[in-house]
């Protein structure tokens, strides 16, 4: 049974001032909400567009909004639906059981303006058995100035299906103050795999508030990986799966980069629900001046759960800190569930040697960084690790 829109503004409307549990609070009334006229994607729009992984080519679907406009909604494969969630919705009346069932509408004042204001969003879904043989794209563009960008995803991947999905999101060169919210509920059912890569370009314009939850039944596999390295205003996210299947799996892969000026509440979270699921959270930052919370939470609730944090921090300016805050909380005997966090810097033994082989000061740096941040991604398609790498390698020259 799935909560009545009337219930689910009830509890919405309980919610409106509840401030998000980690994060700066934001005043969302400073916002505007309503729908903006769209201009035509000029060449620095294509720009920003191409620096967050979208293109044209090698895509089973494709969706596109500028700020509270779909702008294009494409479906491309066989077996791999990609809509408009408000189209989904139209579509499929049974979409109303998955709605609000991985994220609490009343989790925030975030959530509840969700719920309360329409927003708009994208429907994927891989039919049972089928593989997306490229990557399904989504884009979430703001492109003007103090407004609010609200969305609400929907992505199912079905019993025995395979699903690569890739997100890119950005700010134009004219917006000065927005904000962002995006709900995205995943399901991955019985022997499916999720592998969800997200690239943020937000800029120092824009306040980001995701809310997102995984439900992985039987054999499932969620793979999250998270990729900012731009300077961004003030980002706090705290995704959650929830391991519910026997033997299910998750694991989170994120890079940081924190400049100067920019504040980041970054964490996951996975509830081992399943007898024997397993949960993997693996973290890099950088500080060159910003502000850094890296989160990592595992709860486990079944017997033979397995679950480990690593988190590693590069600080290269005196300014600005990073913090690693792990917790761990096992309920069973046979639990195995582990962390390790370590923060430090680049030692000058490692810039000494490089530059003794013929590297300037500069470009040892660069080799080190390059190789803090190259975190292996298990689970990748070839084509989507290649973009990945491809996007923090040209990200690093904003770096250093």
């Amino acid at each position: 049974m799935h909560d009545t829109e009337l219930e689910l503004n009830e509890r919405a409307l309980k919610a409106v001032d509840k401030k998000a549990s980690f994060g700066e609070d934001v005043d969302i009334s400073r916002y505007k909400g309503e729908e903006q006229g769209i201009e035509r994607i000029n060449k620095a729009d294509r720009k920003k567009l191409l620096d967050v992984g979208v293109q044209e080519e090698n895509r089973s679907g494709s969706y596109l909004q500028f700020d509270n406009s779909v702008v294009e909604e494409l479906q491309l494969q066989k077996g791999i639906e990609m809509m408009s969630i408000q189209k989904a919705m139209e579509k499929y009346d049974w979409l109303k059981d998955y709605w609000w069932k991985a994220v609490e509408v009343d989790q925030d004042k975030f959530t509840a303006y969700a719920q309360l204001h329409k927003p708009a969003g994208y429907f994927i879904r891989a039919l049972p058995n089928s593989e997306s043989k490229f990557p399904v794209q989504a884009c979430l563009y703001i492109k003007s100035d103090g407004i609010v960008q609200s969305v609400h995803n929907v992505i199912i991947a079905e019993e025995n299906s395979k699903l690569d999905v890739i997100t890119g999101c950005a700010a134009g060169e004219k917006t000065k103050d927005a904000l962002h919210i995006g709900i995205s509920e995943f399901f991955v059912k019985k022997n499916a795999t999720v592998s969800f890569t997200m690239i943020h370009s937000w800029g120092e314009s824009v306040v980001v508030r995701p809310r997102s939850g995984t439900m992985i039944e039987e054999n499932g596999t969620f793979l999250s990986n998270y990729i900012n390295m731009r300077k961004s205003k003030s980002i706090q996210m705290y995704p959650t799966s929830y391991c519910v299947g026997r033997n299910s799996i998750a694991r989170y892969n994120t890079i940081l980069v924190a400049k100067e000026g920019s504040k980041a509440d970054i964490g996951s979270r996975t509830i081992l629900r399943g007898e024997g699921s397993k949960t993997e959270m693996i973290s890099r930052a950088i500080s060159t001046g910003g502000e850094a919370y890296l989160r990592g939470d595992i709860q486990g609730e079944a017997p033979e759960v397995k679950g480990h944090i690593e988190c590693r921090g590069l600080m290269l300016k005196d300014k600005g800190f990073i913090c690693s805050i792990p917790e761990l909380k096992a309920s069973f005997k046979d639990s195995d569930l582990s962390h390790e966090a370590a923060i430090g810097k680049i030692a000058d033994e490692e810039i000494f040697y490089l530059m003794s082989k013929g590297l300037s000061e500069e470009d040892a740096t660069a080799v080190i960084v390059r190789g803090f941040l190259n975190v292996e991604i298990k689970g990748l398609p070839s084509l989507l690790d290649k973009e990945i790498k491809r996007t923090i390698e040209t990200s690093l020259r904003s770096v250093l």
